[in-house]
């Protein structure tokens, strides 16, 4: 390993900043002015401090690094790609092209390194804070001498502005993560131009206020610096540190830097030219890494393999003299469900015969799920006792206490999702959080990035309508199942009965391409009617026949209904008002969650719902139905295109025409009418 002589280490940071420069030139999009002014502090940190192995990405030991100012990614692909990971040359030279491991904005799953999607400002600072409670609870049900990680993020104004890092950092604080460092790139610049005109508020003290340790380095050059605030970041223990560093956008361009062109814009040939040779680069060829900097590099891995190894032993030792622990702690490194989950979370109600809120039978579903699934941890926006998400019995996780399992997120929506989705990036733990269903307006950018990164994120929701009642419009969702059904790779699940409870509680822990959303209701609900004991493994597939008519060989049903959670039974008891030859030629479909169903072959569809015959299909959901169409077609959808209103349930029900009497009698006035238009209540 070359000594690091200070000509050697300008050399290694303007490396980081050139290959920035010229990927995003050759792309002819992309943000260089980040890297460059951000470069030796990365180049600090990731040489210094931060403990990583490029040939085992994710090993348990190593430290977290987030780029929660993604738009400067490719800071993190340079830095990657000189450490020996999984970015070639080539990789960088397609930046932003189709198909590249080298997106436009970091995404987990693509780039080995990369720990979080990120690039919507301020989520990374708050999945940085899910990293460090993750490993604060890892720890803590380890004991001493089993892990010892640092999180580190570099975040820009941009992440500070947004309030979703306010409400995580305020957290971090009250929790006392001293495992997170907070990297700030104070440059002063923003998208649209200097953050004078919009940032002018005193960030460390606000940080201070939150209960965080903060220090300031003025010139972001000054790596020994640099190197001392980490240093006495990393020595504090009983607080998360933020360390503001002020840098210079687009360092070393004669006529953009410290310019918002330089911000989200390539520099331009002739600047990139100035540039290089402002800071003495080679003006050919382009993306070089100098010998001696590759060899920096190699040595600094081959330092860190040493490192590795190290661990290793003392990890194999640390399982050996704490087999208890270590069982606990393989898992929590898988995540372990029980294959036969579905049927004990069945036995829980079973004996459930009164009519009863989903979101109470899903408590008690929720407390045998933590007794079979270690990794369960989770806990609600303020509102255990609405959501009645608290696991029993398994302790609270506070500042200085990490063992227990309840988290208290306090009335932080957002930061809560985004703190969720950290747990589920680390891999440790399966989280979950809880609020009312309109408060996921808040939480749809974390549930969207965890939908896009396939995270095991499970997003519990109840006062899932109008139905709630009293609270009125500004409690009653009316576009928000839609909304979330909306985003790909989402599974959404509205149970209407116990035994649908209990399926999506188990459909939630036991999926593994990404997250769930699980919605509950705050009525009660009567028991449904079944013909035969419900089978929970055809509720798994989504969507099954409730009331199936008896029809003759290669007959379809005259009508087909389909209905979600509390319009179950809704529709169940519309069924017997309905003309009696009618009602005997009807199928009702359950379909608690849409895109299991969806996930079906055309035939296997075709088979419960008919198309392209003559049976009329119906939908019934207490919402706006406008994402039906994919389910029903130009049939009718019984549902709600208004807002709500501040009433008891009942008189809520009548007026909204969700009682049986009114569903049967907007069924058969539609049938009446011909069929011919796909209207909504």
């Amino acid at each position: 390993m070359p000594t690091l002589t200070p000509e050697l280490q300008r050399k290694c940071i303007d490396t980081i900043r050139f290959l920035a420069v010229d990927a995003v030139e050759n792309a002819n999009s992309g943000h260089p002015g980040l890297p460059m002014g951000a470069a030796p502090m990365a180049f600090v940190l990731w040489t210094r401090h931060l403990r990583f192995n490029p040939n085992d990405p994710r090993w348990a030991g190593r430290d977290r690094f987030i780029l929660s100012a993604g738009h400067g990614s490719m800071l993190l692909y340079a830095l990657l790609h000189l450490a020996g990971f999984k970015v070639s040359i080539d990789d960088l030279k397609r930046f932003r092209q189709l198909h590249s491991n080298t997106p436009g904005h970091p995404e987990f799953g693509d780039t080995d390194g990369v720990e979080a999607t990120t690039g919507p400002l301020g989520q990374g600072v708050a999945n940085a804070v899910g990293f460090a409670l993750s490993q604060k609870m890892l720890a803590a049900r380890l004991g001493e001498g089993a892990l010892d990680t640092t999180v580190y993020s570099i975040c820009s104004d941009g992440d500070l502005m947004e309030g979703v890092a306010s409400e995580a950092s305020s957290l971090a604080g009250h929790l006392g993560l001293g495992n997170l460092i907070l990297l700030y790139d104070d440059n002063h610049v923003s998208l649209a131009g200097h953050t004078e005109i919009t940032f002018t508020e005193d960030r460390l003290g606000r940080y201070a206020a939150y209960g965080w340790h903060t220090l300031r380095v003025e010139d972001g050059n000054d790596v020994e610096a640099i190197d001392r605030a980490i240093a006495t970041a990393r020595a504090v223990k009983d607080r998360p540190s933020i360390i503001s560093v002020r840098t210079v956008l687009g360092y070393g361009a004669p006529t953009k830097a410290n310019t918002h062109e330089a911000h989200g814009s390539p520099l331009g040939k002739d600047e990139v030219r100035r540039t290089k040779e402002n800071l003495g680069w080679p003006l050919e060829p382009t993306f070089l890494v100098p010998d001696d900097v590759r060899a920096f590099w190699a040595g600094r891995v081959e330092e860190l393999k040493k490192d590795y190894e190290a661990w290793q032993k003392r990890f194999a030792q640390w399982r050996s003299s704490n087999a208890d622990k270590a069982r606990v702690f393989d898992q929590l490194a898988s995540r372990a469900v029980p294959g036969n989950l579905a049927d004990e979370l069945v036995k829980v109600v079973a004996a459930v015969k009164e009519a009863d809120s989903t979101r109470k039978v899903a408590s008690s579903v929720l407390q045998k799920a933590a007794e079979l699934v270690p990794a369960l941890v989770g806990g609600s926006a303020d509102l255990d006792p609405s959501t009645l998400t608290y696991l029993k019995d398994k302790g609270d996780v506070g500042r200085g206490q990490y063992g227990g399992r309840n988290i208290h997120f306090g009335v932080r929506e957002h930061g809560m999702g985004s703190i969720v989705n950290g747990f589920a990036y680390d891999g440790f733990f399966l989280p979950y959080s809880g609020t009312f269903l309109v408060f996921s307006d808040y939480m749809r950018p974390p549930i969207r990035i965890s939908a896009l990164s396939k995270l095991r994120s499970i997003f519990v929701f109840t006062h899932d309508s109008v139905l709630l009642g009293e609270d009125g419009p500004t409690h009653q969702p009316i576009e928000h199942l839609a909304a979330l059904r909306a985003i790909p790779n989402i599974q959404l699940w509205r149970p209407g009965d116990p035994l649908e409870v209990a399926a999506s509680w188990a459909a939630a822990l036991e999926r593994d391409d990404g997250p769930t959303v699980l919605v509950f209701t705050r009525q009660k609900l009567p028991p449904l009617q079944r013909a035969t004991p419900g089978d929970i493994q055809k509720v798994l597939r989504g969507a099954y026949a409730l009331v199936e008519p008896q029809l003759e060989a290669g007959e379809d049903p005259e009508l087909c209904i389909v209905a979600t959670g509390s319009e179950l039974p809704v529709a169940q008891s519309a069924l017997g008002l309905l003309d009696s030859r009618l009602a005997a030629k009807t199928r009702l479909v359950s379909m608690p969650c849409v895109e299991r169903f969806l996930s079906w072959n055309g035939d296997a569809q075709r088979k419960l719902i008919p198309h392209d015959t003559k049976t009329k299909l119906v939908a019934v959901e207490a919402a706006g139905g406008l994402d039906w169409y994919r389910i029903i077609g130009d049939g009718l959808m019984v549902g709600i295109d208004r807002f709500g209103a501040s009433a008891p349930e009942k008189a809520i029900a009548d007026a909204f025409g969700l009682t049986p009497q009114k569903v049967a009698g907007r069924i058969q006035k539609w049938l009446q009418e011909g069929a011919r238009t796909n209207t909504k209540r």
